[in-house]
């Protein structure tokens, strides 16, 4: 019932300009991939989330694993729907892969290891390029943090203890990390950008970050609170390497 109304206001309040016939887009070449790699997190943490409902549930662990782990996919899939009567877009084959890939790549992890040992997160920046076109790029920060792909970055985070020994001296809590990003993206359109004196560029980042979930506490509610952030990458120094400035080195970056 409450994803139901979820998507009624969501119809209602986002998609609230003229509908279209429900038609397919292809819109892998945009946003540098960035909107892919966001359907990827949202995807992997829902069905996250849902494993580890069932579980706490009762119910038998390899069930839990399969019943729940499709619940991304099965989330996010539905919005598809309005874009595809969106005359601006149009429904994504490859929006939909990018779902099935989040979800199966927390079942592989979870059948492989029983845990998740790479952990995909994302972290936020408020950037210039939001006031160049608000409409899209999104006007309030709750927008911005959904639509402006210039101020996003994906994280895949290894939790190196778990392959480790208990005896070994690695800080559980530690754990190494890369990152994608890009920047200059007001339009997909390479001309309308260059009008702009703007040209689309990706971001590669290594950086370092904390595995919450490896803190120890005792607190139920810190550990509700750290396993709800750790699907956020916490600022952390890190190098970047980018096609128009080579190798960056960030005292602190989120």
């Amino acid at each position: 019932m409450t994803y139901s109304g979820l998507l009624y206001l969501l119809d209602q309040g986002w998609y609230t300009g003229e509908r279209t016939r429900f038609h397919w887009f292809d819109d892998l070449a945009e946003w540098k991939q960035l909107d892919k790699a966001g359907h990827f997190w949202g995807a992997f943490h829902e069905s996250r989330g849902a494993v580890d409902m069932l579980r706490w549930a009762g119910v038998p662990d390899r069930r839990a694993i399969w019943y729940g782990g499709f619940v991304g996919f099965l989330l996010q899939s539905p919005l598809e729907y309005f874009d595809g009567r969106d005359p601006a877009y149009g429904a994504s084959a490859t929006d939909l892969a990018a779902n099935f890939l989040g979800s199966a790549g927390l079942i592989a992890q979870q059948l492989t290891w029983n845990e998740v040992r790479l952990m995909p997160k994302y972290s936020f920046r408020t950037t210039r390029y939001a006031r160049l076109r608000p409409n899209v790029l999104g006007k309030s920060l709750g927008e911005q943090h959904l639509k402006d792909y210039n101020g996003q970055t994906y994280w895949l985070c290894a939790d190196v203890a778990a392959w480790l020994k208990p005896e070994s001296r690695w800080p559980k809590w530690l754990q190494p990390a890369v990152g994608y990003g890009a920047q200059e993206m007001v339009f997909n359109d390479p001309q309308a950008n260059a009008a702009l004196g703007l040209r689309a560029y990706r971001q590669y980042y290594l950086t370092l970050d904390v595995n919450l979930l490896r803190i120890p506490t005792r607190s139920k509610l810190l550990k509700r609170v750290f396993y709800v952030a750790s699907i956020f990458h916490l600022p952390a120094p890190a190098l970047e390497y980018n096609s128009r400035q080579g190798l960056v080195l960030h005292g602190l970056y989120y």
